[in-house]
């Protein structure tokens, strides 16, 4: 299977694409594995001149876990999230990569643009927040992922997952039920850690704050996010297109956190607008 040889942290990955072409490393959000990139939505990537890298965050999936059952802080920060993405590109031996993140992912690429921008191209930012104003967290502190979480049997998360896709989504723009479904299986039987959600969340509820390193950063941003969006709010979608130099911002109005298959054809299209300017601004 397909790890990096980073000699600390080896992350699970998968490639799609011609490995000559501009590469896009799509990053999940907390507690999400690789599944969250579907091969359709990637698909889309590909079929628009794009080699594509997918890869479970720390603590997910088949990647290494930073504790035990019982341990709800692995001791990482966002910053070492973010240094995650720079071990893929390592590996990779790609010198600078267009990053595209949902949520957490969309901070971890925020943190590799403001600490590493020589390895960024351009930037995806979906569904995310550059930091903890109360106009950007709909949501408290979550306090049930602060200590050791209860662990489901596999038909409990199942019909868990069906069940949220008809609150996450909308009658705009519903979420796919039976890809839910099906996805949460493919993950308990990938490798089910509840604990290591906890462990990123401890590493988010301590991330610096970021707004105002973004005005800094050169590399040309799409902003993407949905303005009934309950857990990151559209104002932080607002700011940080604001503060980055160079992006482009969409706010879709029915879409909640999760983006809908509906709008998938939007949001390929506008990475591919985005990471071309980069590449053409690379080229200079």
């Amino acid at each position: 299977m397909p790890y990096t040889d980073t000699t600390d942290v080896h992350l699970y990955f998968e490639e799609f694409g011609d490995a000559t072409a501009p590469l896009v490393v799509l990053i999940s959000g907390g507690g999400a594995q690789l599944l969250s990139w579907t091969e359709e939505f990637i698909g889309l990537l590909t079929d628009r001149g794009f080699r594509v890298v997918r890869f479970d965050n720390r603590d997910t999936g088949l990647s290494p876990r930073f504790g035990g059952r019982d341990d709800v802080d692995g001791g990482y920060g966002l910053e070492d999230l973010g240094d995650d993405v720079v071990r893929v590109l390592d590996h990779l031996g790609v010198p600078a990569a267009h990053l595209v993140g949902h949520s957490m992912g969309g901070m971890m690429a925020q943190m590799v643009a403001i600490r590493n921008p020589e390895r960024v191209r351009s930037l995806g930012l979906l569904s995310t927040i550059p930091g903890q104003d109360p106009r950007y967290v709909l949501h408290d502190d979550r306090p049930e992922l602060q200590q050791p979480p209860v662990r489901l049997p596999r038909e409990v998360q199942v019909e868990g997952a069906g069940a949220y896709a008809l609150v996450a989504g909308s009658e705009r723009y519903p979420i796919d039920a039976e890809w839910m479904r099906w996805a949460a299986g493919e993950a308990f039987d990938r490798g089910d850690a509840p604990e290591g959600f906890a462990r990123q969340w401890a590493a988010l509820l301590r991330a610096p704050e970021r707004l105002e390193q973004l005005r800094g950063v050169a590399a040309p941003a799409f902003v993407f996010h949905g303005r009934d969006d309950d857990v990151c709010g559209q104002a932080a979608a607002i700011d940080m297109a604001a503060a980055l130099p160079e992006a482009e911002l969409q706010i879709h109005p029915g879409m909640g956190h999760l983006i809908p298959p509906a709008l998938w054809p939007v949001l390929a299209d506008g990475i591919a607008r985005t990471a071309r300017r980069g590449e053409q601004l690379a080229a200079r």
